[in-house]
């Protein structure tokens, strides 16, 4: 208690003087409309750039919940649609319509899943992610971001599943240019992780620099039409008769965030049609 006086009486200069220039300043912007105008106007102006900054700030940090619930809201909207399918489907084949254009709509389940691990400049990449077998992932499952192909899932545990990257030479890709019927195989060079190879294209295709490379839906892992990139050039290929054409992918592998896992309904179906024709011959 006696330091405490001390301390008062020794700094009572600066006590008064802090007393009276905040009377002075009361005083002054009550009796005077313009100089409380223009405080008022300062406090606004200030308070305002600190909230700014906070939101700002704030909103920053909300980003990753954020886009999870939008991945979340897409997932959905295609499980959904998916299902619509399948009812127009079943609809046309109860009135006896023609459904041959339905029939070739594929029927897929998406859950979502976070990388947790991506490699992008080894040899051979691949990519872990926080879901495994207890969430429904299994192996030879499709990965696909907001943008294009990411890979196919090739070990699972219970919880976690390791990806091949498209970034992998051992992940070939069976893909087209959009609107056109010929296919080759995509595949990574092994240097740019933003480039890849469309290898065995026919010579006589017709094509542009930026024409869309997508799915071409020859296998049960990923359906007809999903975007992989675009052209950037062409090339001559091992063989005289077919091109390689050099692709720019759609899906940045330095910022894999969220993903979104495939689930061909139909795939056991398909592939016990396929053991079949193996042991048939």
């Amino acid at each position: 208690m006696r330091n405490l006086i001390s301390f008062i009486i020794k700094h009572l200069s600066w006590f008064v003087a802090i007393f009276y220039i905040v009377i002075s300043s009361l005083l002054l912007f009550n009796s005077n409309s313009f100089q409380k105008y223009v405080f008022l106007t300062s406090a606004n102006k200030m308070s305002g750039t600190l909230y700014d900054a906070t939101s700002s700030i704030t909103s920053y940090f909300h980003l990753k919940g954020i886009n999870n619930d939008l991945q979340q809201r897409n997932a959905l909207l295609e499980n959904e649609l998916v299902a619509l399918r399948q009812q127009i489907k079943e609809l046309s084949l109860y009135c006896n319509t023609d459904s041959a254009v339905i029939d070739t709509l594929p029927h897929y389940e998406y859950f979502m899943a976070n990388v947790i691990n991506n490699s992008i400049s080894k040899p051979f990449n691949y990519i872990t992610i926080d879901k495994g077998r207890a969430d429904g992932i299994m192996p030879e499952m499709g990965v696909v971001d907001q943008n294009g192909v990411i890979g196919i899932v090739n070990v699972v545990s219970e919880h976690y599943a390791r990806v091949i990257s498209l970034l992998n030479p051992n992940f070939r890709l069976s893909c087209k240019v959009k609107n056109q019927d010929c296919f080759g195989s995509l595949i990574w060079g092994g240097a740019d992780p933003t480039e890849a190879l469309l290898e065995e294209m026919p010579r006589h295709i017709e094509f542009i620099p930026g024409d869309t490379i997508v799915t071409s839906g020859f296998s049960a892992v990923f359906p007809e039409g999903l975007i992989v990139g675009t052209i950037i050039d062409s090339e001559k290929d091992y063989n005289d008769n077919f091109l390689s054409l050099k692709i720019k992918l759609s899906s940045d592998f330095t910022q894999l965030s969220t993903v979104r896992v495939l689930k061909n309904i139909n795939k056991n179906e398909i592939d016990s049609l396929e053991v079949d024709k193996l042991t048939s011959r």
